[in-house]
């Protein structure tokens, strides 16, 4: 079940949504230390975590799929944020190095069409990182977060269906270990959490990230045929279309 973007939104005002994306956030830069000159594409609801990387990517690009709806981003100049079908992503082939998922994962309940379509979209060089809640982790047990809904996933089972999607999985980190409270003393207290946390009870931490790349081997079987319709293909980026302007709600800076 997807969250609804406006939830998303207002979590990720509150003070413990800031906190959460700062910490995620740091994390998500300690892997992709350099994305200059590349094409990234964040599916779901990623643009907290885009940001940082505007000034330095080629390009950076937000589809929000169908169920969970879309809000503009960013708030200031031209759109970059689109509505789609997460199961015919509306870019060409091979014309993404980056490809970010972020509240997407563990809400698809076609993953494996979505997972596919992230396949074929990626460049043969191209990394995916994805950011799930960790099932150990106390976040997946909160349902006021959104991190406690949808599917959450040890890095084992990540990694095996990563692998059983024609991904190769390279590397993982951790994040966000201290508890989904609305206490300040204890959200000020967060970087301590995380430099303790990470030492001492890493599989207690609320998301586990993985780093894979795509097999090539594996294009033979990259999907089944639901249609002989193609999907439409976009410029990328795209603004949102025409159309869908009263579809997109309005939002605050991130």
């Amino acid at each position: 079940m997807w969250n609804d973007v406006v939830d998303l939104r207002e979590f990720y005002d509150t003070r413990l949504g800031q906190v959460a994306r700062h910490m995620i956030r740091r994390a998500i830069r300690s892997m992709w230390g350099d994305v200059t000159g590349q094409r990234l594409l964040g599916l779901g609801y990623a643009t907290p975590y885009l940001r940082q990387f505007r000034g330095e990517a080629d390009r950076v690009l937000a589809f929000m799929p169908a169920p969970q709806g879309v809000v503009h981003w960013p708030p200031e100049g031209p759109g970059m944020a689109a509505l789609i079908d997460e199961t015919e992503l509306p870019l060409p082939d091979f014309s993404v190095d980056r490809v970010l998922l972020v509240h997407s994962f563990e809400n698809s309940e076609f993953l494996r069409d979505m997972l596919r379509e992230v396949w074929r979209v990626m460049s043969g060089d191209g990394r995916l990182l994805v950011v799930a809640p960790n099932r150990t982790g106390i976040w997946a047990r909160a349902d006021r977060t959104p991190f406690g809904w949808g599917r959450p996933y040890s890095r084992t089972q990540l990694s095996l269906t990563l692998r059983d999607n024609m991904f190769t999985p390279a590397r993982s980190e951790r994040a966000l270990y201290v508890p989904p409270s609305r206490s300040a003393a204890l959200l000020r207290s967060a970087p301590a959490w995380e430099r303790i946390g990470g030492r001492l009870f890493p599989r207690f931490s609320g998301v586990v990230m993985i780093e894979a790349s795509k097999q090539l081997y594996a294009g033979s079987a990259l999907r089944a045929q639901r249609s002989l319709r193609k999907p439409a293909l976009v410029q990328f980026p795209q603004t949102a279309p025409p159309g869908l302007a009263g579809r997109v709600r309005d939002t605050s800076p991130d």
